[in-house]
């Protein structure tokens, strides 16, 4: 259609409106406070791992047994430490000379820096004599992932003929998953930012305009960062490897869409408006609101994780929330001004001319795939509406085999890790839970009585009592009584007393990441408290039950206030109850199918262990805010087009006007989210399959066929109670 004369001289009206010198200033000033961000949140990025944490009991709430028996460790033990294995193995069986190297090694190792000087434990030597343990406390003041690299160095250094060596153990397990985290900054950054730009391209066919968009997103993630890294500073919230992941996928991917949302706008308003100032002004008022709305839908959604027991939930919500909020001020400040300042030579070499023909929006002339696609839902809406759902219910049956109860720490890192390769070594020749025991704390004068419990259990090999002044720090516990003898020549000492407590440590006869771990764990937790209901059991084994338990717990709660609050929200922005129901109807029902082709997925094609309790709920909250999102972008236009044109009509042109761009975020969003899958985390390739698959399946099924055909078959009445459904 071509620009009329009133058109153009309401532009002009709406230039005179606003001094020359406010056309330049304004942008220019957003401008230069992008750029301020922009520098200071880059140089933030340099922090973001000093102030970031991947230990598992931080994420505990302080209720929790485990986390309380940790906080205790430190007045037991005198110092706040956290224990690596060192394991050395011989195929035959180690020799004498191998012993007195092995404690060479030990000797060079206690004098590292991050190690406690004259605290590794005795050498144990397993009953096949083929393989020799050695407990070293790395000092929790030191960053765990360095300390254990320089033990490893060390022994790679000074090699033992024939003797394979592991540094296993809670700081071997910690400090490969800081490796696997090791790559965020750069190589998941890179990934995304190239999986992106390359899209944009194929897209717009323009060199210009997906520069200007990944500025935009760039610069929005690193106010993001900067802001994140001085709450996370100042102990306002808990930073994890993860939560940071997400955080970048989710900045870059949420910025992305907003922006081509505007840009849609954009360009639509170009053909209208002869100078850009007006198109401008044209393109914000007609993607505020849908932007807007969408953005405030993902805040409050994330927002909703701030009812987590569990940290790191906790602490996802408020840092992702920071997140899409820059995501959206940027998306309606900065993109503005820099389209502002490129106008049309933005989408060179195809530039949208002034008073040129709008593509049709549908019609029976109408060309392209999306008014193709409107035409046949059309005349086949209930066909394509029942045919869809009926897919997505037969997808939605696998949910059932998803394995989301939990996994062992050695599985948390995909690939190579001498940590788990230590621990499967560990358990061939000892008890499965050296270095990890379970830890026990109640009154001292109960002490002979938990140690009772503790050895009738089949799961438990060993107990010894934290002690004073002894060799290896402890004394070995026997149902005959408190004097037993320790290893050869060593006395046995008095229990270490604190507050009337003393702290026992239970060596397990499974890994103590092991479901067989936990079993004996929750059923020690049962048998201490009819001695004293007052005794906590914590470790490692016990973080792993509390950490699952709380997450099963807050995805019960969660999931359904998510719900209630976007459905809420809905409702508020379309006016009408009956249009949001089947939004999110569908929603739920696309995250359903969603998990049922991931659980087939995870367990039959990539064959893992199983999944954290916490990925559903991820899943869910990035699936269904995001997935609202395209409706809202979709919806929004509807209801625009049909109080001009009627419901039918309007579902028809919203559809086609919004396909395009609607599509092509998806597909962007999908491919940020595939990125994750480049760091060698279990949770964070499930949490990456999970979002990319479920948006593409919601943009390509559900946006572009279901919410259409279903909308169009119930017709206005899907407005009631507003207005627009009795026009």
């Amino acid at each position: 259609m071509k620009a009329s004369p009133s058109s153009s001289g309401a532009q002009g009206d709406s230039r005179s409106r606003v001094p020359g010198w406010l056309r330049i200033l304004l942008p220019t000033v957003v401008l230069l406070v992008w750029f301020a961000l922009f520098g200071a949140g880059g140089a933030s990025f340099g922090q973001i791992s000093a102030v970031s944490t991947n230990d598992a009991v931080q994420q505990l709430p302080a209720s929790a047994d485990a986390t309380k028996v940790q906080l205790l460790q430190s007045d037991f033990r005198g110092s706040e430490s956290v224990p690596g294995v060192v394991l050395f193995v011989r195929d035959g069986g180690l020799s004498d000379s191998d012993l007195t190297a092995i404690d060479e090694r030990v000797s060079t190792l206690e004098k590292l820096d991050g190690v406690f000087s004259g605290s590794a434990s005795p050498i144990l030597i397993s009953n096949d004599k083929a393989a020799a343990e050695v407990i070293l406390p790395i000092d929790s003041n030191y960053t765990t992932a360095t300390v254990v690299d320089e033990i490893r160095a060390t022994l790679a250094d000074q090699p033992i003929d024939g003797v394979t060596t592991f540094v296993t153990g809670p700081a071997g397990l910690l400090a490969d998953l800081t490796g696997a985290f090791a790559g965020i900054d750069g190589i998941l950054l890179l990934t995304a930012l190239g999986a992106v730009f390359i899209i944009l391209i194929l897209v717009y066919r323009s060199p210009l305009l997906p520069l200007i968009v990944l500025g935009t997103s760039l610069s929005a993630l690193c106010a993001s960062v900067l802001v994140v890294v001085a709450l996370a500073r100042a102990g306002a919230l808990t930073l994890t490897g993860q939560t940071q992941g997400i955080l970048f996928i989710l900045v870059i991917g949420a910025a992305t869409d907003y922006s081509l949302l505007y840009v849609s706008r954009f360009r639509e308003a170009l053909r209208d408006k002869e100078h850009k100032w007006d198109a401008t002004w044209t393109a914000l008022r007609g993607s505020f609101e849908p932007i807007l709305a969408s953005g405030g839908t993902v805040i409050a959604a994330l927002l909703c994780l701030l009812f987590s027991d569990l940290n790191t939930n906790k602490s996802l919500g408020p840092v992702a929330a920071i997140g899409i909020a820059f995501a959206i001020v940027a998306a309606l400040t900065l993109l503005p001004a820099l389209l502002l300042w490129a106008g049309r030579t933005a989408f060179w070499p195809v530039r949208p001319r002034f008073g040129s023909v709008h593509p049709a929006l549908s019609g029976a002339g109408a060309k392209g795939i999306w008014p193709k696609l409107a035409r046949v839902v059309s005349t086949r809406a209930r066909l394509v509406w029942v045919a869809s759902t009926l897919i997505l219910l037969v997808a939605s049956l696998g949910v059932f085999q998803l394995k989301a109860d939990g996994i062992s720490q050695s599985d948390f890192v995909l690939g190579a890790s001498q940590a788990r390769d230590g621990q499967a070594a560990l358990g061939e020749h000892f008890p499965g839970g050296s270095g990890t025991p379970a830890l026990v704390v109640g009154p001292q004068a109960d002490l002979q009585k938990m140690a009772d419990v503790l050895l009738s259990n089949d799961g438990v090999d060993s107990v010894s009592v934290l002690a004073k002044d002894s060799v290896s720090g402890t004394t070995p516990i026997t149902t005959e009584g408190l004097q037993a003898v320790g290893p050869p020549g060593t006395p046995v000492a008095e229990p270490t007393v604190v507050n009337g407590e003393v702290m026992i440590q239970a060596t397990l006869n499974a890994a103590g990441d092991s479901p067989a771990a936990e079993q004996t764990v929750r059923q020690l937790r049962v048998d201490v408290s009819e001695v004293n209901a007052g005794i906590l059991v914590g470790g490692t084994t016990a973080i792993a039950i509390d950490t699952n338990d709380t997450a099963i717990r807050d995805r019960t709660l969660i999931i359904p206030i998510i719900l209630v609050v976007i459905l809420l929200i809905l409702m508020l922005l379309l006016r009408a109850i009956v249009a949001p129901l089947l939004l999110m109807g569908t929603v739920v029902l696309s995250f359903g199918a969603t998990l049922g082709v991931s659980a087939w997925v995870f367990n039959d094609v990539l064959r893992f262990p199983g999944a954290d309790p916490v990925v559903p709920l991820y899943g869910f909250v990035f699936l269904v805010a995001l997935g609202v999102d395209y409706n809202i972008f979709l919806m929004s236009r509807v209801r625009e087009e049909s109080i001009r044109h009627g419901t039918r009509e309007g579902i028809l042109r919203g559809l086609v006007a919004t396909g395009g761009v609607i599509t092509s975020a998806g597909v962007v969003l999908a491919a940020t989210f595939a990125a994750l899958g480049v760091l060698p985390i279990l949770f964070l390739a499930q949490i990456a399959f999970i979002v990319a698959f479920g948006v593409l399946l919601d943009t390509f099924l559900v946006r572009s066929l279901l919410v259409p055909a279903l909308a169009h078959d119930i017709g206005r009445e899907m407005w009631w109670p507003s207005k627009l459904s009795r026009r």
